[in-house]
Order: structure tokens, then C-alpha cells, then sequence
């Protein structure tokens, strides 16, 4: 693969300023955001003062775990556009959470807004390693979703030329890739098995097309992942983070020379670790619940949005700004298996030390009585023949036995039975109610 990393001159000057010199902006910066939501959200007034803080009442960094959470909950409950700190008139764009169940979450933009949006996702489309006039092709969806504009206006900020494809349509997808020749994809990393998958039977040797790299997000995927996906495109697999309550893509990113973990752009997002049952601060290093407050947002401030994402915070490497590491899961999508907290990432990364096996894959939990179960529907390989997919499903029993410490039934099935899926991937089926 081709050295993409940084030249002299590439990066802003905040991406290397001191640590001192970064944390004395976040202070600043968030005071004027506390006191934005406190002033201009009557959520956040009622909420601060049921706490006992004022935004006065920052005074340092570590100040701010005196204030409350945000949740979810509380942006449905303000649904439409209670938590906006300006008039809708001055909202230039509305976008929602890409949830499936019960009212979306909607955020709302003002024109500085998308401004500092096109900015960190620049920064992030740079720091993965593309560069100004690169083509860049966007499988994201459009629309609500803030994963296709947010990929847009990032890749035209920092001078790219761009084919917004959206998502859906996999022959075209490919025929594109082939014909408009991109040096980049920003798409779910899930679909860019499908779109693999889709060049080999048409024929086309994935390593030989124009890619350079692939920026893959809005689902959690694995260090194991990434291999297969280097190996199979040879090209650049990055990660890049981001959520829509807080802003959308472009929150953190991997830096392509050391793909060590996501640097969060701490000068527009501040994070903290908390553990998922108290809400304490963790030290940095230690395991827990990702909480993210906004900087400079002038529309919708959120104060410690706590976003379900499982990780850790990291000394940085090759910026300032400290890392997060790959999301491992969320306290929402773990499966607890006879009493075996389990993550879908944790099944893709032993599904990945099996040759005969795809990572196209979902686990099926069912109870028996009082008992959960869980089987695991898998696709084998198409070099792979069903003796040997007979022989890997029982393996990959074996593995996860030993390396997660669940018994569970392996269903291993022809290629293309499991739906591919254009966003994120439905990797777990609940059928407990039904049973």
C-alpha cells in the first residue's frame, strides 16, 4: 500500500499544539458552551438547576463532571426542536438519528454549524490520507441520515471531487468504482464486504482497482476487519467515528500512519469515560461509556451526551489529541448469553481466524425456559466447500467456547443467504419475545 502519511504543512497548527495549549481552548470553549445551553435551553436550565451547578460553577476541565448527562430520552422528550439554542429561522439544516425505534433524535445546524461540521470532517478525510483533488466516492446515505452530507461537504472542503452515490444499487456501485476510477470510499464497513463481494462475481480482482483508501464508520468492526479488508482491496482501511446528537461523522478519526486508535478532535468535542452503571469519570485507560460534550456548537450545545459506545481514551500519537480506542461494542448491543456478556464484534473477530467462513454473519438469541441461547447463522467462503463449511462451523463453536466463553450452535450457509444490508448491518436477531 501506498505511504499516505502527512507532509510538513499538511496539518493545522491545533492538531500539534501542546497539550497546554489545547486543554486552555477546551476550557474556554466550554464555558461558552455551558453557558450557551444554560442561557438558550430550557431543558438545560431546568436540568443544571435541579443539579445544583451553573455554568459559573466551571472553572476547570475537571469541573465538568459536575454537570448532568444528556441522554437520549431527553432529546425524544424535546422532540421536535426543543433543544435548539437559537431560532428555528436561524437553523440552516435539520438532520435525525438513523434509529429504528420510537421517534428519531433531531439535530438542527446553523450555518457556522455546517461550516465547523465540513471542517472536522476535511480534517478527518486528511487525516485517513486523502488529499486535495482526490476523488472521492460516498456510499453513505443521504438524507436524514448525517453520514452522506456530512462525507459531502468534508470532501469538497478539503478539495476533493465527489461522487455522491449514496447507498443501494451494488452492480452500479461497482461499475462506478470501475469507471470514475476513486481514490476513496467513505462507506459501512459492512457493505464494503457487499461491494467486495459484488466485484468478484463479476469477475473483477477487488486489488486491482483505484482505491486507495477506505474510510469505514456508523457500525463497530474489528482490528481483524480492517486486515481482511487490506488484504482483499489493497488499500488503506480507517476508521471514523462520529454520531449525529453530537454533530455526525467526523468526531474522531484514525490517522492513517499509525491506525492506533481515533484521534477525537478535541478542540470541537471534549470526551470523558464513564462507567456505564455509576456514571463516574474513569481515568484514561480504563474501560467504560463514551460522554462527549460539544465545544462550538452554536445551535444544539449537548452537555455530556452519553452515547452507549463502549471504549477507552488514549495519550495521543500522531496528533495531540488523545485517542479513542475502536469501539468494541455498546451497552445496548451486548448479549448476555447464561450469564456471558457477549458482543457482536467479539463473534467477527473469531469468525475472522476461520478461512472457511465469511464475515457476513448474525446471531439469533432464542430462550429456552429461563435460559437464553444463541446460534450464529454464517455464510462459508464460495472457495470453501461444504465439507469444509461443515468442518468450520464446529471449529468456530470450539473458538468461541474457549476465547469467549459461551457455548453456542453455528448455522453455517451458503454464500448470499444472509441480506446485505446498504447502512448498518442487523447483526443480532431477538427472538426471546416471540419465544
Amino acid at each position: 500500500m501506498e505511504d499516505l502519511s502527512p507532509r510538513p504543512g499538511d496539518l493545522e497548527p491545533i492538531e500539534t499544539a501542546s497539550r497546554d495549549e489545547l486543554e486552555a481552548l477546551q476550557l474556554q470553549r466550554l464555558q461558552w458552551s455551558l453557558r450557551r445551553a444554560y442561557e438558550r435551553v430550557p431543558h438545560y436550565r431546568k436540568a443544571f438547576d435541579a443539579a445544583g451547578v451553573h455554568p459559573d460553577d466551571c472553572r476547570s476541565l475537571s469541573d465538568l463532571s459536575l454537570f448532568p448527562f444528556t441522554t437520549k430520552q431527553d432529546l425524544r422528550d424535546n422532540y421536535p426542536f426543543g433543544m435548539f439554542a437559537v431560532p428555528r429561522e436561524q437553523v440552516s439544516r435539520v438532520h435525525a438519528s438513523s434509529g429504528t425505534t420510537g421517534k428519531p433524535t433531531v439535530v438542527g445546524y446553523t450555518a457556522r454549524d455546517i461550516q465547523t461540521w465540513s471542517s472536522v470532517m476535511a480534517r478527518s478525510i486528511r487525516a485517513s490520507g486523502g488529499r486535495p483533488g482526490d476523488v472521492v466516492h460516498v456510499a453513505y446515505g443521504y438524507g436524514l441520515f448525517t453520514g452522506g452530507l456530512g462525507a459531502h461537504y468534508g470532501a469538497e472542503a478539503l478539495g476533493c471531487t465527489v461522487i455522491p452515490v449514496s447507498g443501494g444499487m451494488t452492480e452500479r456501485q461497482v461499475m462506478l468504482i470501475q469507471d470514475f476510477r476513486p481514490d476513496v470510499i467513505m462507506v459501512t464497513p459492512s457493505y464494503m464486504l457487499a461491494l467486495v463481494d459484488e466485484m468478484e462475481r463479476q469477475g473483477i480482482d477487488p486489488r486491482s482497482t483505484s482505491l486507495r483508501v477506505g474510510i469505514f464508520g456508523a457500525e463497530p468492526w474489528t482490528n481483524e476487519m480492517r486486515a481482511e479488508m487490506e488484504h482483499r482491496l489493497d488499500m488503506h482501511a480507517v476508521d471514523i467515528y462520529g454520531l449525529s446528537e453530537v454533530m455526525g461523522p467526523g468526531v474522531a478519526n484514525e490517522c492513517v500512519e499509525t491506525k492506533d486508535g481515533l484521534h477525537v478532535w478535541e478542540d470541537h468535542f471534549y470526551p470523558e469515560v464513564v462507567d456505564p452503571l455509576t456514571g463516574q469519570v474513569l481515568p484514561d485507560g480504563e474501560k467504560g461509556e463514551l460522554v462527549f460534550t460539544s465545544l462550538t456548537k452554536e445551535a444544539m450545545p449537548v452537555v455530556r451526551y452519553r452515547t452507549r459506545d463502549l471504549t477507552r481514551l488514549l495519550p495521543g500519537t500522531a496528533r495531540t489529541m488523545r485517542r479513542m480506542e475502536k469501539v468494541t461494542g455498546r451497552t445496548d448491543d451486548m448479549m448476555i448469553v447464561r450469564g456471558v456478556n457477549v458482543f457482536p464484534t467479539q463473534i467477527e473477530e473469531v469468525i475472522l481466524r476461520t478461512p472457511a467462513l465469511s464475515p457476513h454473519f448474525q446471531c439469533v438469541l432464542t430462550r429456552e425456559g429461563r435460559l437464553d441461547d444463541m446460534r450464529v447463522r454464517v455464510e462459508r467462503r464460495p472457495d470453501a466447500t461444504p465439507q469444509d463449511a461443515e468442518s468450520a462451523g464446529r471449529e468456530l463453536e470450539a473458538l468461541v467456547k474457549q476465547l469467549v466463553g459461551v457455548t453456542i450452535e453455528v448455522d453455517v450457509l451458503d454464500p448470499d443467504r444472509i441480506e446485505r444490508s446498504v447502512g448498518k448491518m442487523r447483526r443480532i436477531v431477538d427472538q426471546r419475545a416471540k419465544a
